[in-house]
């Protein structure tokens, strides 16, 4: 079963769908935008409708405050109130309903519409004290909603019954509640499509990232473009992950040429080698000179296949080197290097420093490059007589330490100087001579691993002068 198969089917697309970062942004928004607008809208209609009614309740108090004031202060009649006489006393805000009541209860002057008169009703009106009131909550009168105060005259002259309508507050207040619905669902509906449509513009180049890694898995191609523009964090994201195709693509195709160029150096001396042990069959039919002579081939063919193989492994390491950084004074590490160099070859090798020779690097990547670099002037100079000679110097600019080594042997034609820190290569004059191509190419991986770049010149008088920079790229060495 291929990997990833599971996800092909129509009802696994829905379900990613689903749960894709678009979706789940556009759902997220909606639903912190329903919850606000429907805290805001419920909150909102709370205090009008609490701001409506406490203000029809104190406009009904009113009037039936100036209604008793206005009864205890002066001796009034039914006829006072009727809305037949002119010049009547009592003022009829909006939506109220003013009735009169006789002395025995009986109605004196009807409401429009008239008012509903119960017991209470009709013992207000024959009380003896003026301003005494009854009030009535909830009243039904025909489809209406009223709130009534009866309010006596005093000496049973009758009564004032003063109606206050909810029915049209209410009425009002629905019509709020059913508009703020309304204005809430919209809300939340447009909400819901702004969310989905910038949920869909955030994540248009992660959906481009994601196809992206998605072909790099299925296709296995490192060469991918990244088309992802911006400088927001998507943006950044999309030029690291584009960096980072680059580098593994860098690193396969370096595997690769590795692998094809150690098969093609690890060939001659493998046939050698299978060549001389075919040989050792007949190792009792040879002359003793030419057993001889097999045996220093076979020891020789080891040797060589065994530094290749080192170096190999070296150029391999130096590619992946995980040793961490930290502040190398380089002038210490030619020290070490010389010191080294002459016990094993005892060659006199001196090591001239100046300037401020240290950097930040990895010691053992640093000694590795000096060491190839030693080794391959020693090589070369078959006499031995000249003094090999090191040298570091730095900074020639900020941050920039160079390292050379310098020879007195055959030195390098001019048409191989461009070319001796490739992999493999070697000047034809040095064909013969031990050695796998492998150790300046070291050299060059690990300049380049410094933020530097590797030099090779022809020396004045002879020779030949080999190094490195770290730190600041290439600095033009000084004439011989």
């Amino acid at each position: 079963m291929r990997a990833g198969g599971a996800y092909g089917s129509p009802a696994a697309r829905r379900r990613l769908r689903l749960l894709s970062l678009g979706t789940t942004f556009a759902v997220a928004f909606a639903a912190v935008t329903a919850t606000v607008t429907v805290l805001v809208g419920i909150l909102s209609y709370n205090a009008a409708a609490r701001l409506v009614r406490v203000d029809q309740q104190s406009v009904f108090d009113e009037v039936v405050q100036d209604l008793r004031g206005e009864v205890r202060q002066n001796r009034m009649t039914p006829h006072d109130f009727s809305s037949a006489a002119p010049g009547h006393d009592l003022v009829r805000p909006a939506r109220t309903d003013v009735q009169v009541l006789g002395p025995d209860g009986s109605v004196f002057d009807p409401g429009d519409p008239g008012l509903p008169v119960v017991g209470e009703d009709r013992r207000i009106a024959g009380a003896g004290t003026a301003g005494q009131v009854v009030v009535h909550a909830d009243v039904d009168v025909g489809s209406d909603v009223y709130r009534v105060a009866t309010v006596s005259l005093g000496g049973a002259r009758g009564a004032v019954q003063v109606a206050q309508e909810f029915s049209n507050t209410e009425d009002l207040l629905r019509a709020l509640q059913r508009r703020t619905l309304i204005l809430m669902a919209a809300v939340v509906v447009g909400a819901g499509l702004f969310g989905w449509w910038l949920a869909r513009r955030i994540t248009r180049r992660l959906v481009v990232l994601t196809n992206t890694a998605e072909a790099v898995a299925r296709t296995r191609r490192l060469g991918i473009q990244v088309p992802v523009a911006g400088y927001d964090e998507v943006g950044r994201l999309g030029r690291a992950f584009d960096r980072m195709l680059g580098r593994l693509a860098q690193s396969e195709e370096d595997q690769r040429r590795l692998v094809q160029d150690a098969g093609h150096e690890l060939r001659t001396p493998l046939t050698s080698l299978r060549t001389n042990i075919s040989l050792l069959r007949r190792i009792d039919e040879l002359p003793p000179g030419t057993r001889e002579e097999l045996v220093a081939d076979l020891t020789q063919e080891a040797r060589e296949l065994t530094d290749l193989v080192n170096e190999l492994v070296d150029l391999a390491a130096g590619q992946s080197d995980t040793e961490p950084p930290q502040r190398v004074d380089l002038a210490d590490l030619a020290q070490d290097v010389a010191g080294l160099a002459r016990r094993r070859t005892g060659r006199e090798i001196v090591v001239r420093a100046s300037g401020d020779t240290t950097t930040h690097g990895r010691p053992g990547m640093l000694t590795r490059a000096l060491s190839n670099l030693v080794e391959n002037a020693v090589k070369f100079d078959r006499d031995g007589g000249a003094v090999v000679e090191i040298r570091v110097a730095g900074p020639a600019r900020p941050g920039t330490v160079r390292v050379e080594v310098r020879d007195r042997g055959p030195g390098i034609a001019e048409d191989d100087l461009s070319r001796v820190f490739d992999r493999f290569y070697r000047a034809a004059d040095a064909r013969s001579l031990p050695g796998s191509g492998l150790g300046l190419s070291i050299v060059r991986e690990v300049a380049l691993a410094h933020g530097g770049a590797p030099y090779a010149y022809r020396r004045e008088g002879g020779g030949t002068v080999t190094g490195f920079t770290v730190g600041g790229g290439a600095t033009p060495p000084p004439a011989g």
